[in-house]
């Protein structure tokens, strides 16, 4: 098959090689053309294109476009470029992390032209292009079965890691909701192994603790496997600051909890905590002191 790829940031990118590595012809195209130049130079079955209505003239109707560009505005006006080339029959994909009701909205628009949409929640980060990845459709089901030979090379295996989950918006409902239970997973290892560090009684080796806990272990993850690699670098991390960002998709993911009256403390507390790493100082924690100070007598520890 054929493919349009717009966006050739670490995940656009090695979405285009692998699928150019398993037979499937692509056009690539992005905002700086020297990346789909240097990408085409790599992979024989890449094209690149300097703007969207040269990869869409290298393409054979009934034309597919993948887009890996950022969630928001950049979404948004690809689609509108595309819109305004693109004709009936061909094919959007969105393959970003974008808000599952911002996904609705567009599908609507895009169905409005004759033209088809599929949103893919995609997972996999940089190991993708390797291990393969984790794909969470949305669409027409008659589409998604026509692009059943991309996603079966996308991912893991043909029967494995991808699914069409349901109409337009649920593939990105899915990977935001994946993106929230990522952040619960990350914050249990990281507290857990802040423990174990702060038992200085025993001098724990975090890597091997962290290895031993790979195999058998109810723990044991993926997650857990690039614990174990950052910790066999450094175990003191000393190279990385106690700042955590966080895409935007946790905050969703809570938001929708509020909606749909579901308790959700474990995700909802993983989110603030990221907001607690970006504080240079706790005004927070001084006002704590404080009112322990007037109403206890207790010690407050003063600015040097």
């Amino acid at each position: 098959m054929e493919l349009g790829i717009v966006g050739l940031g670490r995940m656009g990118a090695n979405i285009a090689r692998r699928l150019a590595r398993n037979g499937h012809r692509i056009v690539a195209h992005n905002r700086t053309a020297e990346k789909a130049e240097i990408l085409a130079e790599e992979e024989s079955n890449i094209e690149a294109a300097t703007t969207l209505n040269e990869m869409i003239e290298k393409l054979a109707a009934p034309r597919t476009i993948w887009i890996m560009v950022p969630a928001g505005e950049a979404t948004e006006s690809t689609i509108e470029a595309l819109l305004e080339i693109l004709s009936p029959g061909d094919t959007i994909i969105e393959g970003g992390n974008s808000y599952y009701k911002d996904t609705m909205r567009r599908a609507e628009l895009v169905r409005a032209q004759e033209i088809h949409f599929v949103d893919v929640g995609t997972s996999g980060g940089i190991w993708g292009l390797t291990e393969g990845y984790s794909m969470m459709v949305g669409g027409e089901k008659v589409v998604v079965g026509r692009l059943r030979s991309v996603f079966e090379t996308f991912a893991p295996g043909s029967d494995k890691g991808w699914g069409h989950v349901g109409s337009n918006g649920a593939g990105h409902f899915v990977k935001m909701v994946h993106n929230g239970i990522e952040y619960g997973l990350m914050q249990a290892f990281a507290e857990g192994f802040e423990i174990l560090r702060a038992k200085k009684d025993f001098d724990l080796d975090l890597h091997q603790v962290a290895e031993i806990w790979r195999y058998g272990s109810v723990v044991r993850s993926w997650l857990l496997d690039l614990t174990a690699e950052a910790l066999a670098q450094d175990q003191n991390l000393t190279e990385i600051r106690d700042w955590v960002d966080d895409s935007g998709e946790g905050r969703w993911t809570i938001a929708e909890a509020i909606d749909e009256d579901v308790p959700a403390p474990v995700i909802t507390l993983a989110l603030m905590m990221r907001f607690v790493s970006r504080q240079d100082e706790s005004y927070a924690a001084k006002l704590l002191a404080a009112l322990r100070n007037q109403f206890g007598g207790h010690t407050v520890r003063r600015q040097e």
